[in-house]
């Protein structure tokens, strides 16, 4: 680290982040894996796209995090009847005959965009400025949302009828593709317990803000080694077709690779993981820790992957 104030700064960063990960296990039972990587998107000032079944605790997880967070939460459930001017607001036609521009839901900290799949193209169109720009224009007008301001959206994989799959340059913003998977048997019977006793959990507030806003500037403070960074751009090279360094021939299976930004998003997302686990500068282990979220949604397979059955994942996993 640059001095003993981040060194400081980072050991009190790794307290505050147990302390939230306690919290939160109040509430979500297990799915340790997924709680992290949601984790490390906020941290890194990224948004997080959940993919999972019905009943898996996707919309439990953000409001869950939402409340330990003291920050201002919005929750939009998309359907096919949703429009832009649901999401980002409108203009209205005061009593003084004026034009007053009314926000929409998309001026908070944290947006929950529920089963976002469900609308059209247009519709989802209306939060790639926000989720990029960190802003909204209305009318030849720009606002500014307030910091930090995170998407956590949910989509459900295996019902298409009545869905809109999201353009590639919307999910190249999400930084994190998150698989949410079956509690184990173990973890169920904690579950159906839990949620059957009658106890409702009160959760405490761990941070504010201000906390999040400053920890994102300690993460990307933390320094790299070359070599890292090396390995970062190699990985994210390979999934490109024709790329000459992939030795395993993966690219076979490829029909387009991840961009620039996967390996920005992956080399800020080590840092996180570095420092979660005390660590004050990533190595090549915690790359490979958050390799596949970063990926998974960038990398487009062709239909020989399909006629194989080779996944994205076994694709990422063989380049690693």
């Amino acid at each position: 680290m640059s001095d003993n104030t981040d060194v400081k700064l980072l050991d009190e960063f790794v307290v505050q982040y147990n302390n939230f990960r306690s919290e939160i296990s109040k509430v979500i039972v297990g799915q340790d894996e997924v709680v992290k990587e949601v984790l490390i998107s906020i941290f890194c000032d990224g948004h997080c796209l959940l993919v999972g079944v019905p009943g898996l605790a996707k919309t439990l997880l953000v409001q869950t995090i939402s409340d330990t967070l003291g920050m201002s939460f919005n929750r939009i459930q998309f359907t096919p009847d949703l429009m832009p001017s649901d999401i980002v607001g409108s203009e209205i036609l005061d009593e003084n005959r004026n034009f007053r521009f009314i926000k929409g839901p998309i001026f908070s900290n944290i947006i929950l965009a529920d089963e976002i799949n469900r609308t059209p193209p247009k519709t989802q169109s209306a939060l790639l400025e926000s989720m990029q720009e960190k802003s909204v224009t209305n009318a030849g007008k720009t606002y500014n949302l307030d910091k930090p301001f995170f998407v956590l959206a949910t989509q459900n994989p295996i019902e298409q009828e009545g869905t809109y799959p999201l353009p590639e340059a919307q999910l190249d913003r999400f930084m994190f593709n998150v698989v949410l998977d079956y509690p184990s048997y173990d973890e169920e019977v904690q579950i159906v317990k839990q949620t059957n006793s009658g106890i409702s959990t009160t959760l405490n507030t761990v941070m504010n803000s201000e906390d999040i806003i400053k920890y994102q500037d300690l993460i990307r403070r933390i320094p790299v080694a070359h070599n890292v960074l090396e390995y970062v751009v190699s990985l994210v090279t390979k999934t490109r077709p024709n790329n000459g360094q992939d030795i395993n021939n993966m690219t076979q299976y490829i029909e387009w690779g991840a961009g620039p930004r996967a390996s920005q998003f992956m080399l800020l997302a080590a840092k996180c993981n570095a420092a979660i686990n005390g660590k004050y500068s990533p190595d090549i282990e915690d790359v490979k820790a958050v390799a596949k979220p970063i990926l998974r949604h960038r990398l487009v397979k062709n239909y020989k992957a399909e006629a194989e059955g080779i996944s994205v994942d076994n694709i990422i996993e063989n380049l690693m």
